[in-house]
């Protein structure tokens, strides 16, 4: 899933359809005009990914309300997490805001951040969270996930396994988290096990480290994390995404290469890249090359590709036997 610059169906945003074949696209500020602006970007976008044989695209955004709103007026804002403190304030932010991203094309929400910050005083999500202990957030979270998927907006809960307790700003640099595994049980993970059992779509990792968990590797290249903890424990079948790979926890300590072998043997569904620039080719280069040379990553690719079809399938009405490929390397081959 990748970011472009503009706002209609320019150059850059073909070459990640065509020759990137992305399987999504995110939309941020420099890409929304008028609603109606919106909404011919997004179905152009769709126009062009059917017309080039591929399933129907993701169109994700940020819409948690407060400061991280992408849609500003005519849109309707919200003042955030921290004023959703009750059953009737979630329900009417999900059901408004699924209203609106489907009336122009966007079918992604990524959003509610479910992350818990109650049990420290400088919290750098406490402007984005909701607010009380994690049963509550559990709780809210999941009337917000339900209300949104209800109305055929695909939920992406976040940043796995939690960052309420950090401080450091991981789009500046690397935060490290230092706590054990039953602590982050206890208190982090609790209202993601809540979104996974209410079949939340898709959940996005943090690039933190926890060194209760693995101790070299920020979460979103985590195999311990993403694979063991939420895959084979946690029993999640649903999406897996990065968060943006464009910011400096990951940008100041990693090659894009070494993030992409990584994701793919984490089985972490979607690399997030919000920024045009070459890691988007790099990115693909890799992971052709990857599925062309392991068998066993060709199988892991395999798996990813069908949970991303499913949830096109459910959500975007594509049928898996209209022109789906038997194989995710298809398209790879002899390339």
């Amino acid at each position: 899933m990748a970011g472009f610059d503009g706002t209609d169906l320019n150059g850059d945003l073909r070459l990640l359809i065509d020759t990137l074949h992305v399987g999504g696209i995110i939309l941020f500020s420099r890409n929304l005009g008028a609603p109606d602006e919106i909404a011919a970007l997004c179905r152009d976008a769709q126009a062009y990914a059917a017309d080039c044989g591929l399933p129907p695209l993701f169109i994700a955004i940020d819409q948690e309300g407060g400061r991280v709103a992408r849609l500003k007026e005519p849109f309707t804002r919200f003042p955030g997490n921290p004023a959703i403190k009750d059953f009737q304030a979630a329900t009417q932010f999900a059901a408004i805001t699924a209203g609106e991203l489907i009336n122009t094309g966007i079918n992604m929400n990524i959003a509610p951040v479910l992350d818990v910050a109650d049990t420290i005083g400088n919290s750098i999500m406490a402007e984005r969270v909701f607010p009380g202990a994690p049963e509550t957030v559990a709780y809210l979270g999941v009337t917000v996930i339900r209300g949104m998927q209800d109305r055929g907006v695909m939920a992406v809960g976040k940043h796995f396994p939690g960052i309420g307790r950090t401080t450091t700003d991981s789009h500046i640099d690397r935060p490290i988290l230092k706590t054990d595994t039953e602590t982050l049980l206890k208190t982090d993970i609790i209202p993601f096990q809540s979104a996974i059992a209410k079949d939340v779509a898709g959940l996005m990792l943090s690039h933190i480290i926890y060194t209760g968990l693995d101790r070299q590797w920020p979460a979103s290249l985590s195999v311990d994390i993403a694979r063991t903890l939420l895959r084979d424990q946690m029993g999640f079948s649903g999406l897996v995404l990065t968060d943006d790979l464009d910011m400096g926890a990951i940008k100041n300590h990693y090659s894009i290469t070494t993030v992409i072998n990584r994701i793919m043997a984490a089985d972490i569904d979607i690399a997030l890249i919000c920024h045009k620039g070459p890691d988007r080719e790099t990115a693909f280069e890799e992971m052709a090359r990857h599925i062309r040379s392991a068998p066993a990553q060709r199988a892991r690719s395999n798996a990813a590709l069908n949970r991303i079809l499913a949830l096109k399938t459910r959500y975007l009405n594509y049928s898996l036997s209209a022109k789906t490929p038997q194989s995710g390397v298809s398209r790879f081959q002899g390339t």
